[in-house]
């Protein structure tokens, strides 16, 4: 695969990101909005809509950047081999840019204030756990089927988020950048920001657990070079 130009592959992993946390967020507030305080039919309409953004976004945005909208993602990929080193910080650097925009945008689209700390309380062991699960198990996923079905990778992540919402005590936020962002909204979605330090230890936990099981599954080789584009 031709090589992508690394500011196109930037604005693909801020857009991406943003859109994403415009589309948890948005459909949090749509979804308890309109649940009538049932907080399971809240949280399924939160679910379906993540779900169906991620596959939409994953898919038009892995040939420019890979798609991670991730930090972590970025990094055990870079741990991998897939991207290079000076990417990583660009990378998440846009991820974080875009996360808030995200958050931003869809606190406007709500008619909220653009920012407003979180008052959820999302903190304990039960919860750290939970993320360090579904974080590895995401990234395990992405790992896996980069390798031997990259066509399967929008699809199993989306579908790995859908079901991490409702089997993980956490909702399965999994994902440093969208963590940040969410602690900016007080909203269904949201996160006390006292909490988000705790959220990302295990998140990060999470992710070297899924590469060091990656390594034992799959082999250290590198990903199918069609699932992730090389950026110069």
């Amino acid at each position: 695969m031709s090589g992508v130009p690394l500011a196109r592959a930037l604005a693909a992993e801020a857009l991406g990101t943003a859109l994403l946390v415009a589309a948890v967020i948005g459909s949090g507030i749509m979804g308890e909005r309109l649940a009538g305080g049932n907080d399971a039919v809240a949280l399924l309409a939160n679910t379906g809509a993540t779900a169906a953004a991620l596959y939409v976004l994953i898919t038009l945005f892995a040939p420019l950047s890979g798609a991670h909208f991730n930090p972590v993602v970025t990094v055990v990929l870079w741990a991998r081999g897939d991207v290079a080193a000076r990417t990583v910080v660009p990378y998440a650097a846009a991820q974080v840019a875009g996360a808030v925009a995200g958050a931003v945008t869809a606190n406007a689209m709500f008619a909220l204030p653009l920012v407003a700390a979180a008052a959820t309380a999302r903190s304990g062991a039960a919860l750290w756990l939970s993320e360090i699960v579904a974080t590895s198990l995401l990234v395990l996923v992405i790992l896996g089927l980069s390798k031997a079905r990259p066509a399967a990778v929008p699809a199993g992540v989306a579908l790995t988020i859908a079901a991490a919402y409702w089997f993980t005590a956490s909702t399965s936020f999994a994902n440093p950048a969208v963590t940040l962002a969410r602690s900016l909204s007080d909203t269904f979605a949201g996160i006390d920001p006292r909490h988000v330090p705790a959220f990302v230890v295990a998140q990060a936990v999470g992710g070297a657990l899924a590469l060091g099981a990656a390594n034992l599954l799959f082999g250290r080789a590198r990903a199918a070079a069609a699932a992730l584009p090389r950026v110069p």
